[in-house]
């Protein structure tokens, strides 16, 4: 994707695999980062079982990001930075998965068994990638897995972003390559980290997220915001759900649910704005006839049932298949 630099080989790093020798890499696309990526480096380098390889992708920063990622390197072999040229501005959604698989390219995939799109603001515990790959090992079925953020309050106190069970959140997606290579990778569109759930399970495998203290983040920038304002980045969600083929009465639902939370109501109308905006002007839609009814079965479920048990029995018509196949 316009690389004009060598894939990296891996290095002498310190031990970085499982018991039976699997392997894990982490990339992290950013812009911009000074002020939280620090933390993020603080806790990887505690993490009980590090990664093979950790590639930061600097998207054009104007900041110290670079530096940083240069000193970290410097200590730790095992990080190292891709650099980008300036789009000029920091690009979110498709822009991200574009980051990202620049740095994608770097790598040899077959490496790993294990791949991580990690965000640049982010706090984890230390055993967070260990409690991550244990919960993959306790399911052969489960294909795209993460924790749960927490966002800080102007008291000091960290409260739940309230994501939804069903897929990885989009700051953290810890998948089996396996499964990364059948749904094709993301999306390079808004909404890529909510298509690329339903993507899962059409392939047969599990996603979803649950929320345990030693899975918890703490994130310094919440989900759905912008570099320009909440309603920006809620308008941009809108638009998002638009995109990835969401019917009209779910957004309506995901906006009432969204305006129970800060902003109080601006934020979920802005969900549901930027979606109506995206109708009127006849904005491109993702997706083939299969996906979408996947999709639209999948939210009316949903709306029915709600989430949780919605994504329990389609994990469960997978287990069921799986059993089929292998009798």
């Amino acid at each position: 994707m316009g690389s004009t630099q060598e894939p990296i080989t891996n290095m002498n790093a310190p031990a970085t695999i499982t018991q039976d020798g699997r392997r894990y890499v982490v990339i992290t696309p950013c812009r911009n980062e000074e002020d939280f990526l620090p933390i993020t480096i603080e806790t990887m380098v505690k993490q009980t079982i590090l990664p093979e390889l950790w590639l930061v992708v600097d998207d054009g920063s104007t900041d110290s990001t670079p530096q940083i990622v240069e000193e970290a390197a410097a200590k730790h072999p095992w990080i190292q930075l891709h650099r980008r040229k300036d789009r000029g501005e920091r690009a979110v959604g498709g822009g991200v998965v574009q980051a990202f698989n620049e740095g994608l390219d770097q790598i040899n995939l077959d490496d790993y068994d294990y791949i991580c799109k990690l965000d640049a603001d982010l706090g984890l515990t230390e055993n967070y990638f260990e409690s991550l790959i244990k919960e993959m090992d306790s399911d052969p079925l489960l294909g795209n897995f993460s924790g749960k953020t927490y966002i800080p309050t102007s008291s000091g106190k960290w409260v739940s972003e309230r994501m939804g069970d069903e897929n990885a959140i989009g700051a953290s997606k810890f998948y089996r390559v396996a499964c990364f290579k059948d749904i094709n990778g993301f999306v390079a569109q808004a909404c890529w980290d909510g298509i690329d759930g339903h993507m899962c399970r059409m392939t047969g495998w599990k996603a979803m997220s649950l929320d345990r203290p030693e899975l918890r983040m703490q994130h310094y920038r919440p989900q759905g915001s912008s570099q320009h304002s909440i309603w920006v980045g809620r308008k941009r969600w809108g638009r998002g759900k638009y995109f990835m083929g969401s019917s009209l009465p779910y957004v309506v639902a995901v906006s009432c649910y969204r305006m129970l939370e800060r902003p109080f109501v601006k934020g979920g109308v802005g969900i549901l704005v930027g979606y109506l905006q995206a109708w009127k002007g006849e904005h491109e839609r993702y997706g083939n006839r299969d996906y979408l009814k996947h999709l639209h079965r999948y939210e009316m479920s949903s709306l029915i049932f709600g989430k949780r048990r919605t994504m329990e029995k389609f994990h469960k018509r997978l287990e069921e298949r799986h059993v089929r196949r292998d009798a």
